[in-house]
């Protein structure tokens, strides 16, 4: 494992005092804006600012090699688009410049320059399309308000040698989008996923150089950045995403940009519109919408190819999309790939009409690699409890892997995770490594199988099956000798509401006796 992946999931931001200072200004700026509405103003501007950072910098090293005797390089390159974009910059119109904004802040039309501005750059780059739609002459963010918040994304910690500039501006963009999606509760999971989840989901499926990342909903970006971050050479990486909100869809394009990173980014319903229809990826990474009702079953054709899994020929159900996800991942994933994805715990045990089948295909086909059950409080705003499942077409030892398709690993992380601050919790780093390597060493060849009573086990689908494919980790995981009852609570459950019935029959009969008596003593 290189020192990157060792560093993996350490590579929080270097300075939250400062992020903390620019987002507590930023609030305060916010006004008459909807706190849900105020990220579509406040992120464009992050990224605007971005943008002619990284034109600063490519221009200036533009201007160096023109000076330079010994260099072919030319005043008129300063003109040329390709010299920028060639190195992940754009070369920027005068009015979209932000020393422009800067130098007319206060002027009374200053919202109808930030839209020109933005509409300037959608027309010239085909990348920006309906990245920077202008907003802001329409809008209840007022003049001086937005001078500064221009004002404030123009501070001096932007300032830096060569592109550490533009790092502190994506550290900032990530930071802001944490704290909307923290302010926005359970409508901020829609574009944002915790970054220890992704940190986990990504350590444990340890994406390799040269690979295909698929994300159906990506949401913000954060499955892309972080698969980035974890390999050792990014721009071999090629990310698919589609999305379903416009408005994640640009965080998304946005994020991706300010981390140097291209994508085929698609914008619709993944289940009802595949916009990827023929692609296979090597990892699929997604955390979609959880326990989705009447979501368009019907408009699923009967010889869609999603609904094969293995030998077996499946129906959606509109009762719930949980399961039209997991045979949408499986379908995109090509022959040696693995599909890691966030899901509701009920997908673990639910025998719902059309749902449990699909469980059950999935298991008895060999595909279901790893169940992974998450302590609660992890998700913004929502109570769902949640586990991440990973889908395998890499289980037969074809591919380097060990072979195990008769078997399937059980992680047991709820009493994972601290609570640093309010009601949220947050995975640590030795907890993601303790997932990770829990993992590989059930995959690897080399690597010793150990079960740790309490946290992993190892099941046969023997033994699987046995328990009418109840996928709950707390089955087959053991209990440590000092951990007290950890029967999962699906199956304890109907136990103690049978013993509550039975007691209540028992008093039943008691209260019954004991007004016969008083009766007999009258």
């Amino acid at each position: 494992m290189s020192e990157q992946q060792n560093l993996f999931g350490r590579k929080l931001h270097a300075d939250l005092e400062i992020e903390d200072e620019l987002w507590e200004a930023a609030v305060d700026l916010r006004g008459t804006i909807a706190p849900a509405n105020y990220k579509n103003y406040v992120l464009p501007l992050l990224f605007l600012r971005y943008l002619s950072l990284r034109y600063e910098e490519r221009r200036e090293e533009l201007e160096e090699k023109a000076e330079d005797p010994d260099s072919y390089y030319v005043e008129e390159d300063l003109r040329e688009v390709d010299e920028y974009r060639q190195e992940g910059a754009f070369l920027i119109p005068e009015e979209a410049r932000w020393d422009y904004l800067v130098e007319h802040a206060q002027d009374d039309d200053i919202k109808v320059k930030v839209d020109r501005a933005m509409e300037l750059l959608q027309q010239r780059y085909d990348d920006l399309e309906g990245v920077l739609p202008p907003m802001y002459a329409g809008s209840n963010l007022t003049q001086e308000n937005l001078a500064n918040l221009i004002n404030l994304f123009s501070r001096d910690i932007f300032t830096g040698q060569g592109k550490q500039q533009a790092d502190v501006l994506g550290r900032v963009y990530e930071y802001f989008i944490t704290n909307f999606a923290d302010t926005e509760g359970s409508k901020g999971g829609e574009f944002f996923t915790p970054r220890s989840v992704v940190q986990a989901l990504v350590a444990m499926l340890e994406p390799e150089d040269g690979s295909k990342i698929f994300d159906p909903a990506c949401g913000s970006g954060g499955m892309f950045v972080q698969a980035a971050e974890f390999t050792d050479d990014k721009e071999s990486l090629s990310f698919y995403g589609q999305e379903s909100v416009d408005q994640n869809l640009r965080l998304c394009k946005m994020n991706l940009l300010m981390h140097d990173l291209q994508g085929d980014l698609e914008s619709g319903d993944s289940l009802l519109n595949d916009k990827h229809e023929g692609l296979k990826a090597d990892y699929v990474i997604a955390n979609p919408p959880f326990n989705i009702r009447s979501w368009g079953a019907d408009e699923i054709p009967g010889d869609d190819p999603r609904l094969q899994v293995g030998d077996r020929r499946l129906q959606p159900t509109d009762s719930n999309a949980n399961y039209m996800w997991m045979m949408h991942f499986l379908h995109h994933l090509e022959d040696g790939g693995t599909a890691g994805y966030v899901m509701a715990n009920g997908s673990m045990t639910t025998s719902l009409t059309n749902e449990e089948p699909v469980r059950k295909a999935l298991v008895d086909e060999r595909f279901v690699d790893c169940i992974v059950q998450l302590p609660d409080k992890l998700f913004f705003g929502t109570g769902i409890p949640a586990c991440l499942w990973f889908l395998s077409r890499n289980r037969d030892g074809s591919n380097g892997e060990r072979e195990r398709s008769d078997e399937i690993l059980f992680l047991d992380g709820r009493d994972m995770g601290e609570l640093p601050e309010r009601a949220k919790r947050v995975l640590t780093d030795d907890e993601i490594g303790r997932l990770e390597t829990a993992y590989r060493n059930f995959r690897m060849p080399d690597e010793k199988v150990e079960e740790e009573p309490g946290f992993s086990g190892v099941a046969s689908l023997e033994e699987v099956r046995s328990n009418d494919y109840k996928l709950t980790p707390g089955l087959y995981v053991g209990f440590e000798d000092d951990d007290g009852d950890r029967v999962p609570f699906e199956v304890k459950m109907p136990q103690l509401v049978d013993e509550l019935e039975d007691q209540f029959a028992e008093s039943e009969r008691l209260q019954s006796q004991i007004e016969k008596q008083l009766a007999d003593l009258l």
